[in-house]
């Protein structure tokens, strides 16, 4: 483990619907070294998604502070976050969220359009990554071609192609079957130990969630 990653102080969220508030969060305090592989459990409704999306930079937190990777995240403006996003998070989904017309290669390439790199450079990165999830020989396949596994080791090397600071998974094995979900916890494992990725990942499912290195439960917003 080496320096906090992440540290919440005193954060909470409410979102407002006309003059009603409805609070998610409630005084959070966390910290997470780099290094660590955190799992967060919890029922639905327990504000797990909108905690991944304020480390994420997604959202704002109503109160508190949220320094992550070094920033305050209050004090970065709306396209200065979207900048450090795309420098420090990668986003796993339950559902894969891969582009149907691009292949395997294209849709890991997708990250770094928006950096300086050569497409020789570009390349490289992809077919690092593709590698890394066991999927050198899919590069020019389509998600239609490949089954539910396939389609989110493509997605977990699409968030690991900018060798980004975090890795924030939401749910990643809820849409698979209990071979394939234990394949990709197997596949997340390796990617803390071996590269030292830092991860953070809401989970029902406690097969994966016992993968992690520390689980910790939100309820009602709060962490037991």
């Amino acid at each position: 483990m080496s320096e906090v990653i992440a540290k919440l102080s005193g954060v909470s969220k409410s979102y407002y619907r006309g003059t009603m508030e409805i609070p998610v969060l409630h005084n959070l305090n966390l910290e997470v070294p780099g290094g660590q592989f955190l799992a967060f459990m919890g029922p639905s409704g327990s504000g797990k998604t909108t905690l991944l999306n304020l480390i994420a930079g997604i959202d704002r937190p109503t109160s508190g502070s949220l320094m992550v990777a070094g920033e305050d995240m209050g004090h970065l403006s709306d396209s200065a976050l979207a900048r450090w996003r795309s420098r420090h998070i990668g986003f796993i989904f339950q559902f894969y969220n891969l582009m149907p017309v691009l292949t395997a290669f294209e849709n890991v390439e997708l990250p770094l359009l928006l950096t300086g790199l050569s497409r020789k450079e570009r390349r490289r990165h992809v077919e690092t990554a593709l590698g890394i999830v066991g999927l050198s020989d899919r590069l020019k396949h389509y998600p239609r071609q490949l089954s539910g596994g396939q389609e989110q080791r493509v997605a977990i090397a699409r968030a690991i192609v900018s060798d980004p600071t975090i890795i924030l998974a939401d749910e990643p094995t809820g849409d698979l079957d209990k071979q394939s979900a234990e394949d990709i916890m197997t596949l997340m494992s390796r990617l803390n130990r071996e590269f030292g990725k830092t991860i953070i990942m809401v989970t029902h499912d406690p097969r994966a969630a016992d993968k992690a290195g520390v689980i910790r439960n939100l309820d009602k917003g709060e962490l037991a």
